[in-house]
């Protein structure tokens, strides 16, 4: 009685195999937003995810995709990275922001509205996590040289003369 083996297919192992090697390495939590997908390298993905949001609480502008917002959140990120505090201050914070969400319904980014966010943001703006993130966003969303033709900013004009004698008054959206 010959039994009839299949000789294993070589690219199929190989398919199968890294497959199940890529699912058993790949850190879970990969974050999906709009229009991008971002893996933070020091902050938990639920965190980054809600500074994601929270930016886009504190400086909304409807026409602008979660990238721009997710590329200023990446400095604070990275400035965890490099600082205990400044990781635990986000985690913190975070944690926090979810806490006051949670007698609404939900946690922090998860609220459908804008109104209970602005609520919460208020009530904590005078912290030291509200601030680190909102100075950080100043410069992280609005130095973003995609963004400035959006907002009809021309760009730095010291080495073209100023401003006097190039637009200062041809925005047109104010």
């Amino acid at each position: 009685m010959a039994t009839s083996m299949v000789a294993p297919d070589r690219r199929r192992f190989l398919k199968v195999g890294a497959g199940l090697i890529a699912m058993t390495i790949m850190p879970s939590g990969l974050i999906v937003g709009e229009a991008w997908s971002q893996m933070p390298r020091s902050t938990q993905p639920e965190t980054f995810a809600t500074l994601v949001q929270m930016s886009r609480d504190c400086y909304p502008h409807a026409s602008l995709d979660d990238s721009y917002y997710v590329k200023a959140v990446e400095t604070l990120d990275q400035a965890a990275r490099a600082s205990e505090a400044d990781l635990a201050l986000l985690e913190d914070g975070v944690a926090a922001l979810n806490k006051a969400a949670s007698g609404k319904g939900g946690d922090y980014k998860s609220l459908a509205s804008d109104a209970d966010r602005a609520a919460i943001l208020t009530a904590i703006e005078d912290e030291p996590f509200f601030q680190k993130v909102r100075s950080n966003l100043i410069v992280g969303l609005y130095n973003q040289k995609d963004l400035w033709p959006i907002f009809g900013y021309e760009g730095a004009s010291a080495d073209k003369g100023g401003y006097i004698e190039r637009g200062f008054d041809d925005i047109d959206w104010l």
